[in-house]
Parts: C-alpha cells; structure tokens; sequence
C-alpha cells in the first residue's frame, strides 16, 4: 500500500499558534512541510496516535548562546528537550566570530566571563575553520544538529575584529572603524544573519573582570551597527540594556537607536533590585508610547526568576575565591568534600575572605547568602523569603559563612543552592505576570548554551506553559492558545521567520505532541559531557510524547532518537514575517 504522506498525527488537540481557539484535527506531514491539517484519509508512513493530547508547532526561542556549542556537538540541549525546534544565537553582543587567529583567545576570554563556558571547553571544542561571519555560517552550514539554529552577528567579536586591541583600550572608534562595522553588518545580514547584537551590561566582563569591547561604545556606535541593518533592508537588533539607576533614562538611549534606524529592537526587560519605581513598569509605558509613535521595540521576559545555582561543584560558591580553597579547588569532588571536612581546614576557611580581580564575581559569590536549599525531589523557583540562608543561620545563632559551610558538604558535596536573583524583589511573580501578559513583550531569556555551571533556564518553556497556562491560579492563568502563541508564532515573527511557529499547510513541519497533563520539570543534574570533561547543568522534562523537525521525530517520551535533520537557517531563504 503507497503511504500518502510520511507522518500523520492523529487525534490531537491542535493550537496552531495564531492564538485563536483550539480545535481537534489531524495533521499530515510530507517532505517536510505541513501538507494537511484537518480529517486525514491518508495513511503515514509513520503515525502518532495523539488523543488527549495537544499538538503544536515547534517551540522558537529567540535568546540563546550555543554559539560555539554547535560547532562541536549535533545536540541542542538543552533547548531540544524542551519542545524547542528553532533557536536564534548570537545574543548580548558576544559569540566568536568574525575573529582573526589571533584574537580567539580574547574572545575565549570573553566568553568565559560573560556567560560561565569554561575556557578548557572552547579551547578543545572550537574548531575554528573560520575567520570572517560569513565563513562562520559557511562553517555552520555544514554541521547536522537535531533542531533548527539561526545567528546574529555579536557586537563585541565585530569591535575586536575592526578595532583589535584598541576595542579592549576604552578608545573610541574613528569614522573610519564606524564604517566598517557598518559595511560588516550590511554583510552578515545580507548573508544570511538574522541580525546585530550588544550588550551594555556592566556584568559582562571577562573572569577577570576586563569590561566586554561593547561597553566602551557609545550611541554613534550603536546607530552604525544600525545603519548597517538599514544598508542590508533586513535584520534586527538585540541589546542588553545597563542595569541603570534610572530605567527610563536608559529606554530613552535605546529609542533614540530604534527611531535611528527604525528595524525592530529588542531588549532584556527584568525585575531588579534597587531600580525605584518599579523601573521595569516605567519601560512598559515606554513600550507602549514607542509602538504609538510606530516603532517596533519589544522587551525580552523571563517567566521566572532568573536564577542561579550554587555548590561546591558548580562555578560558584561562598568559598570559590579563598585562597585556602582555591588550592585545592583542582582536586576531584570527593577529595575536596574530604578536605573540608577537617575542622583545622575549616576553621582556615572561614577567617579567609574572597579575592579575586572581578568584582562581578565578588558580588555573586556573597549573595549566596539570600539563597535558598533545594533539599525536595522537585525545582522550586518560588521559595520562601523566610527560609533564605542568612536568616536560617541568623536562626541557628551562626554567621551565614559557619551554617553554609556546612550545608555545602551535604549529600557528599552535590547539595545545590538557589538564588532568585533577579524577577523576584517581592517574593513573588506577580511583576512577571504582569510583564508576561503586556503586547510589547516577548517571553525568551532562557540563555540555552551559556552558563553551563551556574544558571539553568534552558527549561523556560516547558516552566512556562506548566506554571502559567496550566497550574495558575485561574485570574492569572494564560489561555493554551495565547502561552503556545507566545512560544511559537510571537517569536517567529519577532525575528522575521514566517515559514514556522504556526501549524497551517505549506509552512515547516516543526511539531510538538504534548500531554499537558503529564508536563513536568525534573530537578536539574550535573553531566560532565563537555569537551575536555567540562561539566554542565542539565534538566529534563516529562510530558514531550514527539518532538519533531522538517518533518522528522527527533525524540519520543523525552529521549533523543538520534535524527539530525536541523540545520543552519538563513535569513532569505525563508520568507520573512511581519511581526504581530
């Protein structure tokens, strides 16, 4: 018998993406496009029985980092496992290319810093068979992955390689290194970049503490990298803002770039501290005032606390930067436990203080003492203020030092620690909810490829559509066709990607069967399955029954099934969405 169609998904309650009401039909998929949604006759040469469940396009999650993951491993993990079938890298103006010989230890450098990729790990997994962005995707063009990856051309790499060492030395650019950047975004966009980045973050800065090449730029910079957008008629641009006093001032340096250029811009949009106001609300006034006057800015939200994680065998920990520990910080987990627990060791320990030339690392490493202990078999990223360390030493008549040092040597060194940094400064999620819920926002930040050994976001899409669309309370609950949206459609058109992110005939057939009920997040786990042994925080999700790219299931029940059908998007060879 001639199979019709190579998959057929049957039964399944369809959200297609575009937000409307969810309906039952099957879909059918051929030569990697969707060929029918609706009652299939047909038979599939593969068929998926998805009654009680829902089916929904592929996941696109526009801010990641697997940069330089992708060059050295087929797997997008852990955005892969998680219902994601498109990610956009090249985020906060840092990544590895364009880069001369030459100053691929800078960037290494940088990397290392910004987004916690041990410099061992690049080292040994970079193959560095390129110079230029374009030969970068070239490069890229040739790898077979199991989902879809797209790139944007990093601020910080484009400085280097136009300024060399002077983008290091807080010199400004001259005319004729604007121009250049300029003609080099024009160029990456035109061959096949989805768009520019930067960073304005003062965090960003190498391990040991040199400021990243974009935090030396100032606004002419910034509108060349525009420029260079407009030259190409295409791309957009994402930046991470400062952490400014006054949000407001800092929106108004980020309109002053979009009314520049006027190509769509977006930006890391969060809860913090010591922002007055509520500086985050002010920006969605912003928002709102900037789309009246015809400009296309979107603020990127978490749908949690941005956290990190703490422990003896992650990057940080009370103890990371005393000099007592640092000597035997090489040493393997069970050996360093075993030091630690001498009393005279301890007792050093605990009279040292932290050194260490970045004062970014300073700064983390003593707020491990407003963490929380995750001791339960379940994440739990709303915890009680009550319970945060110092207050359970405060409690136990301790220094917060004297009870952590303790807690550090449980469950023989593995305990991990909880900090929700920032999304959190009333204890609750009541400001995501809020920002979530706004038209001129993007639900995203999930920093897939970074931050291998402190934060571990990967999992916000399933975190979101299990907290928000189906265990909210039912006044702040986001309907399944409106969270799927958000995860889907939104997105894609975000970042000008019109032939995914909804389930319609002709369009990809990047696909997720779901059951919803079953949706669930494991807790987080330490996998050493780097290059050069290099360690990683990993997390796992039930309730994925398919996941599947150009038509292809690239995992069943959560497990990989080994198909490698993603590869490189560029942007002209799919046809380009106008946003919603």
């Amino acid at each position: 018998m001639t199979m019709q169609y190579d998959l057929v998904i049957r039964g399944g309650l369809v959200v297609d993406g575009t937000g409307t009401t969810p309906f039952h039909a099957d879909v059918a998929v051929r030569d990697g496009r969707i060929a029918k949604v609706g009652t299939i006759e047909g038979r599939g040469a593969e068929e998926i029985d998805a009654t009680g469940k829902i089916v929904t396009p592929g996941f696109v999650d526009v801010h990641t980092h697997y940069d330089g993951q992708v060059t050295w491993e087929n797997h997008v993990a852990p955005s892969s496992g998680h219902g994601v079938t498109t990610v956009l890298m090249g985020n906060c103006g840092v990544g590895f290319a364009p880069c001369r010989p030459h100053e691929r230890e800078m960037l290494v450098k940088l990397m290392e810093g910004v987004e916690d990729i041990p410099e061992v790990v690049m080292t040994q997994g970079l193959p560095w068979n390129w110079e230029t962005f374009p030969e970068y995707l070239d490069a890229l063009d040739e790898r077979q992955l199991d989902i879809d990856v797209a790139t944007q051309l990093p601020h910080s790499a484009l400085r280097v390689f136009v300024m060399g060492e002077r983008a290091l030395r807080q010199e400004a650019p001259t005319a004729e290194d604007l121009e250049k950047m300029r003609a080099l975004v024009a160029e990456a966009i035109t061959k096949g970049a989805f768009g520019v980045t930067t960073s304005r973050n003062m965090m960003h800065r190498t391990k040991a503490g040199e400021l990243a090449p974009s935090l030396y730029s100032e606004v002419d910079e910034l509108c060349a990298l525009m420029d260079g957008l407009n030259d190409a008629d295409a791309g957009v641009f994402q930046l991470i803002p400062a952490p400014a006093s006054d949000a407001e001032e800092e929106f108004a340096l980020l309109r002053k770039v979009a009314e520049h250029g006027r190509r769509p811009l977006s930006f890391t949009l969060l809860d913090v501290p010591n922002q007055p106001g509520a500086g985050w609300r002010s920006q969605l006034r912003a928002l709102e005032q900037a789309r009246a006057d015809g400009l296309e800015i979107r603020g990127q939200v978490a749908p949690r606390p941005v956290g990190m994680f703490y422990g003896l065998d992650l990057s940080l920990h009370p103890f990371s930067a005393h000099p007592s520990y640092r000597a035997i910080a090489h040493l393997p987990l069970a050996e360093r436990v075993e030091r630690m627990r001498d009393p005279e060791f301890r007792a050093q320990l605990l009279v040292e203080a932290g050194e260490d030339t970045n004062p970014v690392t300073l700064a983390l490493i003593d707020a491990f003492r407003a963490t929380h202990e995750w001791d339960g078999d379940r994440p739990d990223y709303e915890p009680v203020r009550d319970n945060r360390i110092e207050q359970r030493a405060k409690a136990a008549g301790q220094s917060w030092q004297e009870y952590a040092y303790d807690l550090l040597l449980r469950n023989e060194g593995r305990q991990m620690f909880y900090l929700p940094a920032a999304n959190y400064t009333e204890g609750n999620l009541k400001a995501v909810r809020e920002m979530l819920g706004h038209p001129d926002t993007l639900m995203a930040l999930a920093d897939g490829g970074a931050h291998y050994g402190l934060i571990c976001d990967g999992s916000f899409p399933t975190y979101f559509l299990q907290r928000w669309a189906r265990d909210a309370a039912p006044d702040e609950r986001i309907a399944i066709e409106d969270a799927i949206a958000e995860l889907t459609a939104r997105p894609a058109a975000a970042v000008r990607m019109a032939d995914r992110g909804r389930i319609a005939e002709g369009l990809k057939a990047d696909l997720n069967v779901i059951d919803l009920d079953a949706l669930d997040l494991h807790l987080p786990y330490i996998a050493y399955d780097l290059p050069a042994g290099g360690k990683r925080m990993r997390q796992e999700a039930d309730g994925y029954v398919a996941t599947i790219v150009s038509g292809t299931v690239i995992a069943r029940n959560g497990k990989p099934t080994g198909a490698l059908p993603g590869r490189l998007v560029r942007r002209g060879r799919v046809r380009e969405a106008v946003a919603a």
